[in-house]
């Protein structure tokens, strides 16, 4: 049976290359993180701001040639007008400024700050059809670390609906080597950077540099690409790539994921510079929890002792609560030199096109 074509059916997951169906535990990383280097095939979904969950997969399929759907299936999400946001404009500029207040105090140098966008959407339990949101971001906005997740209830703990169309390298690990590349940097098509997205992606790079130290054999951490443009749908980015050799005591021993969680969780790129004084401020001026927006996504294969985690941006996930509700995350890393409206523009241009796709004129008709 091909799986991946039932929307209804749970348990299931999708990335690049990797299909994994039949989930038989979860863990709580936080924990058990210790497990994930042990053997087995795990999707991990971590939030920002809460849970670090991973779930084995008892069945795995890797091709490299996309999984071809038997049609393509109809998504039925919310009107366009049913969306709201935590953070209305005026709300979101006065965050601004009260960040830039910091910076000019030297209590941060850079801080994320993200709105979430919610809507109504009715669904039965494991939500709403997950593969069809995936057919069409797929379609019309593709993206290297996109994904598909849905996981019901497992002995009493919550299960996860997320859909993701994320650009964003969190963390990939091949044998000995790991690798993040951060984006910071956001400009228009055919509109150049300015120097601010520089300053941004220069800053991060530098945390990401530190973060991923705490687990690399000394002298080994290295930038082999720095402030590339990369051109997305509907806008660009810079993008920096970080890289290290694992020491000998975190290359796939059961200390290397708490360790690479805890020195480099929550991303970077989406929190902040000093990373501390960055979740603090997030948290006074945020309205929304982020959920798996801004956290990481992905798969972990032991066996093979490889991982692809992605930050968990351009990303809608679905809460059971109140009948259904879809969620989507947006923000803009906030500078010295960030002006408050062009923050505010910034996010309206990372979320214009993901919620025109995720919508349906059919129902607000």
């Amino acid at each position: 049976m091909d799986w991946s074509n039932d929307p209804r059916r749970a348990g299931s997951a999708e990335f690049r290359g990797v299909r994994a169906s039949h989930p038989v535990e979860r863990i709580d990383v936080a924990t058990h993180g210790h497990r994930l280097s042990e053997g087995g095939f795990w999707v991990l979904v971590a939030e920002f701001d809460g849970v670090m969950s991973a779930w084995r997969f008892a069945q795995v399929e890797r091709s490299d040639v996309p999984a071809e759907p038997d049609g393509r299936r109809p998504w039925r999400g919310p009107s366009r007008d049913a969306w709201a946001t935590s953070m209305d404009r005026a709300a979101y500029v006065r965050g601004v400024k009260h960040i830039r207040a910091a910076i000019s105090e030297g209590d941060v140098y850079q801080v994320n700050l993200c709105r979430v966008l919610s809507a109504s959407l009715i669904a039965e339990a494991p939500g709403p059809d997950a593969v069809a949101l995936s057919q069409t971001l797929t379609t019309g906005n593709p993206a290297r670390f996109a994904s598909r997740i849905v996981v019901p209830s497992i002995d009493g703990a919550e299960g996860v609906w997320v859909v993701s169309a994320s650009p964003e390298l969190y963390l990939a690990i091949d044998g000995s080597t790991v690798s993040s590349s951060p984006i910071k940097g956001t400009a228009a098509p055919g509109v150049p950077m300015l120097p601010k997205d520089e300053a941004e992606n220069v800053m991060i790079t530098d945390l990401i540099r530190n973060d991923v130290s705490h687990v690399a054999l000394p002298g080994s951490v290295r930038v082999p690409e720095f402030l590339a443009e990369h051109e997305h749908p509907g806008l660009s980015h810079l993008q920096s790539t970080v890289e290290a050799t694992l020491a000998p005591e975190f290359e796939w021993t059961p200390a290397m994921w708490p360790a690479l969680l805890n020195g480099t969780f929550p991303p970077g790129s989406v929190s902040g510079a000093p990373k501390s004084s960055a979740l603090e401020i997030i948290g006074r001026e945020e309205r929304a929890m982020r959920g798996p927006y801004c956290g990481g996504i992905g798969w972990i294969d032991a066996d093979v002792q490889r991982a692809e985690l992605a930050v968990g941006i351009r990303t809608f996930w679905w809460t059971p609560a109140h009948g259904g509700t879809l969620h989507f995350g947006t923000g803009a890393g906030i500078t010295w030199g960030s002006d408050p409206d062009g923050e505010w523009r910034e996010t309206e241009l990372k979320a214009k096109r993901l919620i025109a796709l995720a919508s349906s004129e059919r129902m607000s008709r």
